[in-house]
């Protein structure tokens, strides 16, 4: 009895191959899996990322003057990007060297003066233990003679000596901390140029992903909008902190407030920081102010003090009402409150950086939650309602209207 011929396909063909296609509860299993793997590497690597993230931010910025350079000129992407890159590093390094000096100066020249600060406060305290009148501040009064002043005195002293004792130490530290921001910088410039070659490919990587063709518009379109967005807040960002930064710093040197430079110059770097950041600006100014024991426009300390906090004041309003419409817009489209707690939570999961980011962020979020909100009730993904105001949708982007064919929108 002989064995059965192995049955073949027709004309001698073999079947092509197909891999088997995922269970629901497979795709489940690998994207959990996934997801908390991607959890436990950004956790482990969380200094990383925060190195990756502002090479990236630094590329992004610095990619409309690439560009500029690419198409006016006869250079290619590379010589303008090594062009760029060189001119900010003599920059940095130049302007560093002019501004560290100074700033060094200055705090050099406030951790000398603070033991007769100190002097000058605890004899205004102890003027105050000698005032007979009560102090009365709305419906509250208080009788500075029963106050032990001594033992405030003595406390506050408590919490100032250790640190004036430490001041060489800080200084010490603050050098040992500069070596190593140097060598984190050389870190982000090189990843960073490396990202900017990169740039004019991330919308065909990203549109690549889908393979439908309405969805590659679709991927397309939130590349688009979400690069508004970042692009309007970052940028304006830069311009608002050089100006503020120079117009308070220029303001409190004409008031005759000591270590102005230093202020506007974290006026300027805190203006990354939405809301937040000119209120600590501000609170700082004001208490130099109150420590300052001497004028050039004979002011005593009080009188300086609410004279800083007018001008921050004025400053602020410039700010608001003239200078961000005009440079920033309205690109976030987000409710103050909802930006303020996004700065705070930014704050407490990342640091200063995911304060300065948490804004775009949630924008970005909202646009990319809004679309897929639509796209679950089969409305048409992008509106006026869900984008930047002073956007504008590229060619062949109706608002309001499907990208898709009416076959492909089920």
């Amino acid at each position: 009895m002989t064995a059965d011929a192995p049955s073949t396909a027709p004309n001698n063909q073999k079947t092509p191959y197909q891999s088997p296609r995922w269970s629901s509860n497979t795709k489940i299993i690998v994207a959990v899996a996934t997801l908390i793997l991607l959890i436990a590497l950004a956790l482990r690597f969380t200094s990383i990322i925060r190195l990756l993230t502002i090479a990236a931010i630094l590329a992004y910025l610095l990619n409309p003057i690439v560009a500029h350079i690419d198409k006016r000129t006869r250079l290619n992407r590379g010589v303008a990007i090594a062009l760029v890159y060189l001119s900010l590093v003599v920059l940095i390094v130049g302007g560093s060297v002019v501004l560290g000096v100074s700033v060094y100066d200055q705090v050099v020249s406030f951790i000398n003066q603070i033991p007769s600060l100190i002097a000058d406060f605890v004899d205004l305290l102890r003027g105050l233990s000698q005032r007979t009148e009560p102090i009365t501040l709305g419906p509250f009064s208080m009788a500075p003679a029963s106050v032990n002043w001594d033992a405030v005195i003595n406390q506050l002293l408590g919490y100032v000596e250790p640190t004036v004792s430490r001041s060489g130490s800080i200084l010490t530290t603050f050098a040992t901390t500069t070596v190593s921001a140097l060598g984190q910088m050389f870190f982000i410039f090189i990843i960073s140029i490396y990202l900017a070659a990169e740039i004019p490919n991330l919308g065909g990587y990203v549109a690549r992903l889908a393979q439908r063709p309405g969805y590659q518009r679709d991927a397309e379109l939130l590349m688009h909008y979400s690069s508004l967005i970042w692009s309007s807040y970052l940028r304006g960002q830069v311009i608002l902190g050089l100006v503020i930064g120079f117009v308070t710093g220029i303001s409190l040197a004409i008031l005759g407030l000591q270590y102005s430079l230093a202020i506007g110059v974290m006026a300027g770097l805190l203006e990354f920081v939405p809301n937040l950041g000119p209120i600590i600006t501000a609170v700082v100014a004001i208490i130099v102010a109150l420590l300052q024991s001497s004028n050039y426009w004979g002011l005593s300390s009080v009188q300086l003090a609410l004279a800083t906090l007018g001008i921050m004041i004025v400053i602020q309003q410039l700010e608001n009402n003239l200078l961000v419409p005009r440079i920033v817009g309205n690109a976030l489209n987000l409710h103050p409150l909802l930006v303020l707690l996004g700065v705070l939570m930014g704050a407490s999961l990342a640091g200063i950086l995911g304060a300065i980011l948490a804004a775009p962020l949630l924008a970005s979020i909202k646009l990319i939650g809004t679309y897929v909100w639509r796209k679950m009730f089969d409305l048409p993904p992008f509106t006026e309602e869900m984008l930047p105001p002073d956007a504008e949708p590229p060619p062949d982007a109706a608002l309001g209207d499907s990208v898709l064919p009416p076959e492909e929108e089920s």
